[in-house]
C-alpha cells in the first residue's frame, strides 16, 4: 500500500526564493528520504489554475513515518519558516496505486483538484461532479495530518496541456496544473 504525503505552501520573499528552492529540492529531500518509511519525493510549482504556489509530493510506506524519532526530531523548514505561508500537509491513502503512478516526468505536469475546507459529504458530491469531466483523476481520501481537505484528485500528465476550466461553482474547489521543479528523488 502506498501513502501520499502532500505539502502545499506559498513563499513570500522573491529575493530568497531560488535559495529556498535549491535547499528544498536538494538537502531537504535528501534529509527526509533518509528517514524510515519515506520512499520518493518530487516538487512542483503552480503553472496555472487556483492553488498554492508550491506542492511537494512524497510517497510513504506507512503513516508510522510521522511517529519515528528520526522524523519528530528534525523535520521543519528551519531558517525558511518566516517566509513560508499558507502551509498545509495532508497524508492521503494511495490505495492500490503504485509509487510510479505519482511520478511526473520533467516535461510533464501534475493536475490537482483540492476541496479545502469542505466537509466529507460536500467534497464527495463535488468529486462526483468533477469526475464526469475528469475521469482520469486518482481520488485519494485523507488519512491523517492537517486534514485541510477530505480528499485530493491527482493525475500525472506526461506533458503540460490545457484542460479547460471545470467551471466550479464552489470557490473552495481549487484545480491547478503544477510543473515539476525537479525529477523524482528515491530513497536509497
Amino acid at each position: 500500500m502506498t501513502f501520499v504525503y502532500i505539502v502545499r505552501c506559498n513563499f513570500t520573499q522573491p529575493e530568497k526564493e531560488q535559495a529556498w528552492n535549491d535547499w528544498y529540492s536538494g538537502p531537504k529531500i535528501t534529509q527526509m528520504l533518509a528517514k524510515p518509511h519515506f520512499r520518493t519525493c518530487q516538487r512542483f510549482r503552480l503553472a496555472s489554475g487556483r492553488g498554492r504556489n508550491y506542492l511537494t509530493l512524497w510517497t510513504l510506506l506507512s503513516p508510522e513515518a510521522f511517529k519515528t524519532a528520526q522524523y519528530t526530531s528534525d523535520w521543519g523548514f528551519f531558517q525558511w519558516t518566516a517566509y513560508v505561508t499558507d502551509w498545509s500537509r495532508g497524508l492521503f491513502d494511495g490505495r492500490r496505486h503504485p509509487e510510479a503512478a505519482f511520478a511526473v516526468p520533467l516535461q510533464g505536469a501534475l493536475h490537482t483538484i483540492v476541496f479545502d475546507g469542505m466537509k466529507e459529504d460536500e467534497a464527495s458530491a463535488a468529486r462526483a461532479a468533477c469526475a464526469k469531466s475528469r475521469p482520469e483523476m486518482m481520488w485519494l481520501p485523507i488519512a491523517g495530518l492537517d486534514r485541510h481537505t477530505p480528499m485530493i484528485g491527482l493525475h500525472a500528465l506526461s506533458a503540460v496541456v490545457w484542460l479547460g476550466p471545470l467551471n466550479h461553482r464552489d470557490q473552495r474547489i481549487e484545480e491547478a496544473i503544477y510543473r515539476p521543479i525537479c525529477g523524482v528523488h528515491t530513497a536509497r
